[in-house]
């Protein structure tokens, strides 16, 4: 069986078509610039060179026909014809409260376009990126996998907030956590690396980015998660503030902010770039850090003393740990960043070696000796979560 993977962004569209045999990948690739000047596709096909192809690119409907083009393609493509994709997968952000990936028709499409409004920058494409392919490959099932979909366990004491009560009941405002489909699949991988079933194991899982968010998973369920309403909550991240006093919105205003300046000051110009003054980049504010920068000092210490925050909160929330991931851009390449966030935690038992920790982008257990926890550095893998997913669906249709 093989499976389209689809990513849609605002103005990008990637892609990855697995062989679901073997779960190998057959190619991959990316549309940037849509809409915008300079637009390209950039593919890679399985053992082949890479392509770049230059053109304009429209609209989200000409990005995916543009992808599948390549697909198929006699010179560099990896299929014969499109006859050869049996299923479509694709990457939702926001599914309310969905529990679970789903077949997609007519009443998911309109669950997904009702939650643009808490989505904006990621359901309206993925929407789009679904009517592409029902135009381009009608027939073809396709599955909506929802980031929100893994923190759907949560107990209610942990995402209802301390509001009225009708405003979850009427607006649906309660915590929803995001990046579930990466936190699914590094807690699935460290449960099989350390051979436990993941219904038996209490894990915190650190997916850190320029967007970064923690989940405290206990027998297979999330107990809590850092990210809330919306992405913006929980740790300080690339741009985004995290929590905040909520007052300081109303303060904002009062000062004469607009609801449109708070939003982006909080979202595109808070984080360690608002803090550093330097960049969202954390190679470029260690960076400025060693050369003696101190609000880029700042910024780091910051980041780190919220994660060894969360989870602390986390551990206690379990009642004690099995093992603690770090995934993701960051998690997986900073060895400085694990370093200082695991430093000092050996009362909660989090030990980790120092050799051991010197890995950028590979799967390894750190953990030092004598640490009651394990530690693993685990690269993520949402496409294939995605994949997995929508080969179970389709595979149980009918």
């Amino acid at each position: 069986m093989n499976i389209l993977v689809l990513n849609c962004g605002s103005s990008s569209v990637k892609y990855q078509l697995f062989n679901m045999d073997n779960e190998s990948v057959l190619a991959k690739g990316m549309v940037e610039r849509i809409g915008i000047e300079g637009a390209s596709l950039i593919h890679y096909p399985e053992g082949q060179e890479k392509v770049v192809i230059e053109k304009e690119i429209p609209d989200h409907n000409a990005a995916v026909q543009l992808c599948l083009e390549a697909l198929i393609n006699p010179t560099y493509g990896v299929i014969e014809n499109y006859n050869e994709i049996n299923a479509i997968g694709h990457r939702i952000v926001h599914g309310g409260q969905i529990s679970n990936s789903s077949l997609i028709d007519q009443k998911i499409k309109d669950m997904i376009r009702d939650l643009i409004k808490l989505a904006p920058l990621h359901n309206g494409p993925g929407l789009r990126g679904i009517e592409a392919c029902e135009a381009i490959l009608p027939g073809v099932p396709q599955v909506a996998v929802f980031d929100t979909s893994f923190h759907q366990t949560m107990p209610d004491y942990a995402y209802i907030y301390s509001l009225p009560y009708e405003l979850y009941e009427n607006h649906n405002i309660r915590r929803y956590g995001f990046h579930g489909t990466s936190h699914k699949y590094v807690a699935l991988r460290a449960a099989a690396l350390v051979e436990k079933p993941l219904e038996e194991l209490k894990l915190i899982t650190c997916h850190l980015g320029n967007g970064s968010s923690i989940a405290a998973i206990k027998y297979g369920k999330v107990q809590d998660t850092s990210m809330g309403f919306t992405p913006l909550a929980g740790l300080t991240m690339g741009t985004r503030c995290g929590d905040i006093d909520p007052a300081i919105v109303t303060y904002l205003q009062n000062q004469g902010y607009t609801s449109e300046e708070i939003d982006r000051l909080m979202n595109k110009q808070s984080g360690v770039l608002g803090v550093s003054g330097v960049s969202s980049d954390f190679r470029d504010v260690e960076s400025a850090m060693l050369e003696g920068n101190d609000r880029a000092r700042l910024a780091w210490d910051i980041f780190v003393y919220t994660v060894k925050k969360f989870i602390g909160s986390y551990i206690a929330v379990l009642n004690g740990l099995d093992i603690l991931v770090f995934t993701a851009g960051l998690g997986e390449n900073f060895i400085s960043a694990r370093q200082a966030i695991c430093k000092d935690m050996d009362y909660v038992g989090i030990e980790i070696d120092e050799n051991e920790n010197k890995v950028r982008g590979c799967e390894k257990e750190i953990t030092a000796a004598g640490s009651k926890a394990r530690v693993f550095v685990i690269p993520t893998n949402e496409e294939l979560m995605i994949a997995r997913d929508t080969k179970n669906i389709v595979s149980n249709v009918g």
